[in-house]
């Protein structure tokens, strides 16, 4: 038995709040936590700030989430397409998905929509070894069901593994630490630049 939240207290029956049945209520804590998560992080953003910024009781998060833990990957899996349009990128003439996944990660990091939640995934998976388990299990997970489980081995996932922590590195030195050098550069020129190596670890291609 999951062990109460020490964030949210002892477990209430009838929560107070907004009706426990509404549909908004939950979007509502989702968006609010797709907000803060962005902010603060997954360790930084307490339960009853985000219950705060919902307008709802820090017990209504127990209900529909159980924990922090569950509302961060159902925040992440609900609030975003990043999973999946990154997991469409792998489908597709294997002799371009090195700069079609190369773009299409850029984007996303520039895209107003999807910024801030690629922002929050960053900052929790960084600094909290249970936000990147998770992490990993919704890529995964998307990953597996695009390209369907039996094409997805071991070797796959590596491949996808090292293109995925090559292209993190250039987004963090672009959007986080805003690195001079690479800030400098054009879209465009940071797709000629790093895309043959996104190639190389996706098919093994090599000049």
């Amino acid at each position: 038995m999951t062990p109460p939240d020490p964030e949210l207290g002892p477990a209430r029956k009838r929560p107070t709040g907004r009706r426990t049945g509404d549909s908004g209520t939950r979007d509502a804590i989702l968006d609010a936590a797709r907000d803060l998560f962005a902010e603060r992080g997954l360790d930084g953003a307490s339960v009853r700030a985000i219950a705060n910024a919902a307008g709802v009781d820090p017990a209504l998060i127990r209900h529909f989430f159980g924990d922090k833990g569950t509302l961060f990957a159902a925040t992440v899996a609900n609030r975003t397409t990043i999973p999946q349009r990154i997991a469409e990128t792998l489908v597709g003439d294997p002799a371009t998905v090195g700069r079609r996944v190369t773009d299409t990660y850029l984007r996303l990091w520039e895209e107003p929509a999807t910024r801030p939640t690629l922002l929050s995934l960053v900052r929790s998976a960084v600094t909290s070894e249970h936000a990147a388990d998770m992490l990993i299990d919704v890529m995964v997970s998307r990953v597996r069901t695009q390209e369907g489980a039996e094409a997805v081995d071991d070797i796959r996932m590596r491949q996808i593994a090292l293109a995925a922590s090559h292209l993190l590195g250039v987004a963090i030195a672009r959007y986080v630490l805003k690195a001079a050098p690479v800030v400098a550069l054009d879209r465009e020129t940071i797709v000629d630049e790093v895309s043959p190596a996104i190639q190389r670890y996706l098919t093994g291609a090599r000049d």
